[in-house]
């Protein structure tokens, strides 16, 4: 895309959704944290049905060092590798107490140190919680960058280094949510729905779907 299509393209989805963020259930940048954490390889649905029974008994690193692994493991048990990530909540709860006070870092260094935490979660946290201008590439987004020709790259680092060098400032604080909700309702991986789509004249994906808008 030209940087006219790419301004017309993102101010289209902002006309849409103004103040756009994400769908995960939260209240304090820990509670986020967590969320991301537990949302890999998981749906923010059953994310929040699992922090909606953990978050009102244990909801600081603390707390949920109180309440041990097992028991945590209890109230994650619905979210796909439970097991695992109650031991990386676990060990990030421990740092967070030891290293940071019990709050949650504004440093990406420091985010990704925690366990659990890869460069995704850290961007989820940076861009929704202290107002960076960072892009978490998810599946959604890798595809509607390439499907589109947004920004195109063989993997998600590069589609995250292209778009923060492709989006114009004015957007890069809510560009990360506007492309994860376009990919998740309309540019949808087996079927996009391209007549409902308000980006379609500018998007360059050459399959597009047919129907009565």
């Amino acid at each position: 895309m030209t940087r006219a299509e790419i301004h017309e393209f993102l101010s289209r989805l902002r006309d849409i959704d103004p103040e756009p963020t994400t769908e995960l259930e939260y209240t304090s940048p820990f509670e986020l944290l967590i969320a991301v954490i537990l949302s890999a390889q998981a749906t923010d649905v059953g994310v929040n049905k699992a922090t909606r029974r953990l978050y009102p008994v244990a909801n600081t690193p603390q707390a949920i060092l109180d309440l041990g692994e097992d028991a945590l493991k209890r109230h994650i048990s619905t979210i796909g590798l439970f097991n695992a990530k109650a031991k990386n909540v676990i060990a990030a709860c421990r740092i967070l107490v030891e290293q940071h006070g019990d709050v949650v870092p504004n440093d990406r260094a420091a985010l990704e140190a925690l366990p659990g935490v890869g460069r995704k979660t850290a961007n989820v946290v940076l861009n929704t919680v202290f107002g960076e201008p960072a892009i978490a590439v998810d599946t959604h987004i890798f595809r509607v960058s390439n499907r589109t020709g947004l920004a195109p790259g063989k993997d998600v680092r590069a589609v995250e280094d292209r778009l923060m060098r492709v989006i114009p400032e004015e957007f890069l604080l809510g560009a990360h949510h506007w492309l994860i909700l376009h990919g998740r309702y309309t540019c949808k991986a087996r079927k996009p729905d391209c007549p409902r789509c308000v980006v379609r004249d500018l998007c360059r994906f050459k399959d597009k779907t047919v129907g009565s808008v």
